[in-house]
């Protein structure tokens, strides 16, 4: 995504940059009484949550609003515009970890700050959906990335390393979130439980698969590993562990002797 640096605020960075921050002059009256950007963000936020992402227009927005579309666009300089400041809103600043404050150590909380992000993630799916389009630089971005940062603050990890946990344990998170959202909707258009939609693709696999051509997923199919429930949120434990196991594992070895 390519963004034209705002004339008004002069400092050179992105429209999108400077609008999340403040840096921007808005008027200071809308071409309706009580047309605030609070208002516009707010708008496109119950948009995206009631139909999703895709359903966000500048025009959308402005009918939920009951204004023309080009009122916005004193506010707005974009949709790409309108984006980051949808993700500021539903991000918000991360919560307090009390492992930072107990000192409980790196791997008590980063495991925390996972478990924070998923929240997140959760409670605005849709959010999952914007592109990413470079390192944070919005305020709560910003605030999210150095939360990541102090909890490596006691691991021993070189500046480098702790940036590439923080890409790793974050895209671990983004895409368990995603994945988890992409397979309720699934199930959703099904019109069945997800037990159902399980049950109904285990059946369609065993069909098709050769035990001569796929004879790992057919031992599997011949268990009961399939059919047995899982623990509540077991892939994400599951899969959140096994990354802190290898930053441990990492720390370790690269620490003095």
């Amino acid at each position: 995504m390519t963004e034209n640096s705002s004339a008004s605020g002069g400092t050179g960075l992105p429209a999108s940059v400077e609008a999340a921050w403040g840096l921007r002059d808005r008027p200071a009256k809308g071409p309706k009484p009580g047309l605030t950007l609070d208002r516009i963000v707010a708008a496109a936020v119950s948009v995206a949550a009631g139909e999703g992402l895709s359903a966000v227009s500048m025009g959308r927005v402005a009918k939920e609003l009951g204004v023309s579309t080009m009122s916005l666009y004193r506010y707005v300089s974009a949709k790409e515009e309108l984006y980051v400041l949808m993700q500021e809103a539903a991000m918000g600043a991360p919560p307090p970890l009390p492992a930072l404050e107990e000192g409980a150590g790196w791997r008590e909380a980063l495991r925390q700050w996972a478990w924070a992000q998923r929240r997140m993630f959760q409670r605005n799916l849709w959010s999952l959906r914007i592109p990413i389009a470079g390192p944070p630089a919005s305020p709560h971005m910003v605030l999210w990335w150095e939360q990541g940062l102090q909890a490596l603050s006691d691991s021993g990890l070189s500046p480098g390393d702790k940036i590439s946990v923080i890409l790793l344990v974050t895209g671990f998170v983004r895409n368990e979130a995603t994945t988890m959202s992409d397979v309720a909707a699934a199930v959703e258009k099904k019109g069945v439980s997800a037990e159902e939609f399980m049950a109904g693709w285990e059946r369609t696999v065993r069909r098709l698969v050769d035990p001569v051509r796929h004879p790992a997923l057919s031992g599997l199919l011949a268990t009961e590993a399939m059919s047995e429930p899982d623990e509540a949120d077991y892939d994400f434990v599951f899969g959140l562990e096994r990354i802190l196991d290898g930053i441990d594992v990492l720390i370790r070895r690269d620490a003095p002797a």
